[in-house]
């Protein structure tokens, strides 16, 4: 190779690690919004078609969340027209990079702004959990982001589920898995599966199950058609539909978009913001949408 030869390799492999930088740093964390559609068929949904759209990991804070950002998700969301729309928790950026952390009830009263034909509804993430000092200390609830989203109008499911008649469809969710931090080392949880899933009736009407990370979905029984969780961010850094690290003690098996296992739907959504760095390469941030329906349904 020429000496001019290799300068102008060395100069373009820089002008591509600065683009890639800027990319994952700048350009798809801050400025890149998509919707992604999965579209769901169940031989035991017995209720009409859903259409759910979710928001998953927020992380808002400036510069990649500002209050800017979250109007236009909330306007974009709005927009879907869904049935329901469903918060999965971690609702602000905690990073070292964050240049404007956002009031956690400024932040609030532009998510009072979500619109759905019946109703938003919400459950905690690791990070409400982990920002709230008085709860660690506690090592229970109330939590400060559950109140602040209560405050304006949006429910918060905490081991909790209830049938919508309107949809024919029962609602649960499940706290939080990471919460709360074990003196010694160690996180326990707040989650209670066996008690959530006593409060739903054996009537045959689907179960449609929030969760913020995916990792409870194997002891997820049958009766749940639908587990929705968030939290893996898609791994953040995702290429070729895989990615090298990944929030979850099962690595990539459940790190982004629709499981099937034994008969049950999982769906993970690769969220809107970042945790621990900031930079998404490959994980669009994104409004996800799940439209599930019966067999011989049409879709939502």
């Amino acid at each position: 190779m020429t000496r001019r030869g290799f300068i102008k390799g060395l100069l373009g492999a820089i002008l591509a690690g600065l683009f890639a930088a800027t990319y994952g740093f700048f350009i798809e964390p801050a400025l890149c919004l998509r919707v992604k559609k999965w579209r769901i068929k169940r031989d035991d949904w017995t209720a009409p078609p859903l259409k759910i759209a979710v928001l998953a990991d927020l992380h808002a804070g400036a510069p990649q969340v500002g209050f800017d950002r979250v109007d236009q998700i909330v306007a974009r969301t709005n927009a879907l027209d869904a049935d329901l729309v469903l918060l999965l928790g971690d609702y602000a950026a905690s990073h070292p990079f964050v240049s404007e952390p956002i009031a956690i009830d400024a932040l609030m009263a532009r998510l009072s702004g979500l619109q759905a034909k019946h109703g938003v509804y919400a459950i905690l993430g690791n990070h409400d959990w982990w920002d709230d000092h008085a709860a660690q200390r506690r090592g229970q609830g109330p939590n400060i982001y559950g109140e602040a989203l209560e405050a304006v109008g949006i429910r918060v499911l905490s081991n909790q589920a209830f049938k919508i008649d309107a949809l024919g469809t029962w609602l649960a969710g499940l706290e939080d898995q990471l919460a709360i931090f074990k003196r010694g080392g160690g996180l326990r949880g707040l989650d209670d599966l066996p008690a959530t899933m006593s409060q739903i009736a054996d009537d045959g009407a689907p179960v449609v199950m929030m969760a913020h990370e995916p990792d409870i979905f194997p002891q997820i029984p049958a009766r749940v058609a639908l587990t929705l969780s968030g939290h893996t961010h898609g791994g953040q850094v995702r290429l070729f539909g895989w990615s090298p690290i990944v929030p979850s003690r099962f690595g990539n098996r459940f790190a982004y978009g629709h499981v099937r296992e034994e008969g049950r739907d999982l769906v993970v959504s690769g969220g809107i913001g970042c945790s621990r760095l900031p930079v998404r390469f490959g994980v669009v941030p994104e409004i996800t949408v799940i439209e599930v329906s019966g067999s011989d349904q049409p879709n939502a």
